[in-house]
């Protein structure tokens, strides 16, 4: 990931699941704060609920993706955190890409015409 470093300790998470904007989807929900740096720290997180190990990995493996796949479209200076809900498990690469872009976009972090800024 290019523009993206990872969020690595519990209290950077805390701060943005407390100070930051959310947006679910059937998916993923979406957390985001401004961190007044030039790049993106993306945190990823998925629960025991999804599945065994080999199941949530492939989840986190496919969020990772989607994200370093769409990194250019999203606007510097935020920290971001994934959280994937149970139906991640399940469902294929395109709806968890879908699902994702939306949140994104309805966050304001993605530009695409029509949709609601809110952060």
């Amino acid at each position: 990931m290019k523009f993206t470093t990872s969020l690595k300790k519990n209290h950077e998470f805390k701060r943005v699941y407390t100070r930051g904007k959310s947006v679910a989807s059937s998916h993923v929900v979406l957390y985001c704060l401004k961190n007044g740096y030039n790049a993106n720290r993306l945190g990823i997180t998925v629960g025991s609920k999804v599945g065994n190990a080999v199941i949530r990995n492939r989840v986190r493996r496919r969020l990772k993706e989607i994200y370093r796949i769409s990194e250019d479209m999203f606007s510097k200076g935020w920290d971001l955190v994934l959280v994937s809900r149970v139906r991640a498990g399940e469902a294929d690469f395109k709806e968890i890409r879908s699902d994702f872009l939306q949140v994104a976009a309805k966050l304001g972090l993605v530009k695409q015409p029509g949709l609601k800024k809110e952060c």
